[in-house]
This record gives C-alpha cells, sequence and structure tokens, in this order.
C-alpha cells in the first residue's frame, strides 16, 4: 500500500508483467454523483494510489487503466498532474469482464490501440479501487501465475454466508472454514486468461466478476490461491473512504529519514537522534556527502519515506537544503503527499551569536514559505552545540 515499500527483494525472475487496473465503475454503492475510483483521499483521487502502487515496482513495463468513456479525459488530467509513468488508458465496456477484455486487447489486437504493446509472460488485474497492494503479494501472485497458470489473492469470510429459500427463509448456510474470500490482485499467463475472454458467453461477459473461474471454465486452468493481507480491501461504501484515509495518514508517520553531512559533530547528532526515534517508529538514518551523487539518498527519496529530518552545519544549511529539496522534487514523492523537512542547524562556532542565529532562522522562513507551495512543509531548528 501506499505509502509502504513492500519487500524490495520480493520479485518475480526476469518476466514481462504488465498489469491491468478496471476502473469504470459508476460507483452506485457509495453514493454521490463522483465514481468511487475518482474520489478524493488525502486530495488525491484514489486510482491514483493504484496506479503508483503498481508504477514504483520497476518489473512492471505497463499499466492499463481501463475507464468509461466519460471518463477518459479526467484520467488523462490526474495522470499529468500527478506524473505517473508508464501508463495508457482504454476505453472500457459496459461491464467489468468486458472492460477487462478491452484492457488485454492492447496487447494482441491492432486494431484496438494505435500501437500494440509488447505482450507479457504475465498480467495482473488489481481494482483500482483497492490502494493498499504491496509489492510482496504482486510478486507471490506472479510467480504462482507462472507456474499455475493462474493466482488470485484470498482473504478469510468474516462472516458466514447464507442461502435464502424462494419464500425468503433461509434454505442452507456454508460451512465458513472451508471457504475463502476472492480478492486482488490475481494475475495469469497471459495466453491463458486472453483466451479465456475470448471464449468466453455474452452471459459471463455480461454477469460474472471472477476472473479465476473464467480461467478455470474456458481453459481448465486451476487457479493457485495465494493467502493475501488484511489491507487487500475493496473501497465500496462512503465509510471506506474515510478508512483509507485514516489508514495513509497512520503510515505516513510510521517512518523517518535522518540525512547528515559528514562532519564528526553533525553525524554524532544523528546517531543520538536514530537513538531516541528507533524504539517508536522506523528510522533510517544517512550520512552523505551532497557535493558527490549520492545513490542511496536517491533510493531513499524514490521509495516511500515522507518524513525528513537533516542535520547540517549551520554554515552550509541552505545550500544544502536547497540540494535536498531539489532532489525530493525530481522524485515527485511531494505530487503524492506532503512531505515534512525538520531541519536542525548546528551552530558549532565557537562565537555565539544570537543576530546572527535569527538572520539564519529568518531565511529558513523565507525559504519554508516558498517550498510550501510544492506540498514541502520546511520546520527549523537552530542549536549551538558544543
Amino acid at each position: 500500500m501506499e505509502p509502504s515499500g513492500g519487500s524490495r527483494d520480493a520479485r518475480p525472475a526476469v518476466t514481462p508483467v504488465a498489469a491491468v487496473l478496471p476502473a469504470g465503475g459508476s460507483g452506485e454503492r457509495l453514493g454521490g454523483a463522483t465514481p468511487k475510483q475518482f474520489c478524493a483521499v488525502q486530495g488525491r483521487p484514489l486510482v491514483s494510489y493504484a496506479v503508483r502502487a503498481m508504477e514504483r515496482i520497476s518489473w512492471i513495463s505497463d499499466i492499463i487503466v481501463v475507464v468509461s468513456p466519460e471518463n477518459i479525459e479526467t484520467m488523462r488530467s490526474i495522470i499529468e498532474k500527478y506524473g505517473h509513468k508508464r501508463v495508457m488508458i482504454v476505453k472500457g465496456g459496459i461491464t467489468r469482464h468486458r472492460s477487462i477484455f478491452n484492457g488485454l486487447k492492447v496487447f494482441a489486437e491492432n486494431e484496438f490501440s494505435n500501437h500494440l504493446l509488447q505482450k507479457p509472460e504475465v498480467v495482473i488485474i488489481h481494482d483500482a479501487v483497492r490502494p493498499f497492494v504491496e509489492e510482496d503479494i504482486l510478486s507471490k501472485v506472479v510467480m504462482a501465475a507462472k507456474e499455475h497458470g493462474a493466482a488470485g489473492a484470498i482473504r478469510p469470510l468474516v462472516s458466514t454466508v447464507i442461502a435464502s429459500a424462494a419464500d425468503g427463509c433461509l434454505d442452507h448456510s456454508l460451512e465458513r472454514a472451508r471457504y475463502r474470500a476472492s480478492e486482488m490482485p490475481q494475475a495469469f499467463l497471459f495466453d491463458t486468461i486472453y483466451e479465456a475472454y475470448q471464449q468466453c458467453t455474452d452471459y459471463d461477459l455480461d454477469y460474472g466478476t471472477e476472473c479465476l473461474h473464467l480461467a478455470l471454465k474456458y481453459c481448465n486452468t486451476s487457479a493457485k490461491l495465494v493467502e493475501g493481507t488484511a489491507d487487500l480491501w475493496k473501497v465500496t461504501y462512503k465509510r471506506d473512504l474515510y478508512a483509507a484515509e485514516s489508514i495513509i495518514k497512520d503510515n505516513l508517520s510510521q517512518q523517518v529519514c535522518i540525512i547528515t553531512n559528514v562532519k564528526e559533530a553533525v553525524a554524532q547528532v544523528g546517531f543520538l537522534l536514530h537513538e531516541s526515534l528507533k524504539s517508536q517508529i522506523k528510522v533510517e538514518a544517512v550520512s552523505i556527502c551532497l557535493s558527490k551523487n549520492d545513490s542511496h539518498l536517491q533510493n531513499i527519496f524514490s521509495g516511500q519515506c515522507y518524513n525528513f529530518i537533516c542535520v547540517n552545519d549551520k554554515k552550509y544549511a541552505i545550500q544544502e537544503t536547497q540540494q535536498l529539496v531539489d532532489m525530493l522534487e525530481k522524485s515527485n514523492i511531494p505530487l503524492l503527499y506532503p512531505v515534512v523537512f525538520i531541519l536542525v542547524h548546528l551552530d558549532i562556532s565557537e562565537n555565539i551569536s544570537f543576530s546572527i542565529g535569527m538572520e539564519e532562522l529568518t531565511r529558513i522562513k523565507k525559504f519554508a514559505r516558498e517550498v510550501k507551495k510544492k506540498n514541502i512543509l520546511v520546520y527549523g531548528l537552530l542549536i549551538q552545540y558544543k
């Protein structure tokens, strides 16, 4: 889920992988005029979270977002605003299965796309209204699909499922321990799921909802079921939007990165901060020389950390801060969420001057006002350190 990095090492062997995200629903159960995939959570459309979850994974080559014709321009503006890459918009059908089929066609039918994309070996299908999906579960379903032809995430049933008779009375109930809820993501060998859709009857295209069932019914491919995590739930009702916002806020506050330069006094303060915070939140500390191209820091900025404490010598405060802010902007992180930047400036000089210190803080305040427009919240702290 965003903002969370998932498992960096859990990646499938080199395999062309693409993702299809159906996003054509009307959101009737949510209520309101805006389809749920375009509803804002923390000021950002829900579909953008799902796209970003796929986009941040390097081994997913293409992301197909399938939307209803009337929402194509809306989706284009979202892609442009949030700087999404590797994304193609496809016009959806009148049902979920017809929309997914349209998404698959861009890899197989020239007449359906201006340019045919490279056909993947494995294709992921994931709902655009399931924003919290990790690389680990995506990798697991992809690898299982390579072996079995199809795979999907499942979760234990929360409630017992019952069937009613024609008169509205209880007919029978299912043994809950034997059944699971089918979730997303799901993954398929592309040739398998595409063949299933080609053979699919109009009835299944119009009334079916389960992709794994199509692979079984039309290609005799029995899907491998992969136990999923609790955060794979689907935003369906209005209350789910509030829950999603709460999860995002909670995750944004779970990690901090402490950045110091290589000076001994500065690095020591960074170490003390790390030791005092590590029992409360996830902390990553990095000591760098900003005059060089630091790949470690760039990896952090391209990850899922949104809180930074930068400790440096007051003499070089603004220069270093500007360099870090420039790197943050290039990473596009501030487009996704507000980034908190706490600047701890150490005055390690022998001559302590209160007026010079206040002048430095004034410069920081001016700088903070400028970068706030870029969704970067800067706070400054001046410490006279001996």
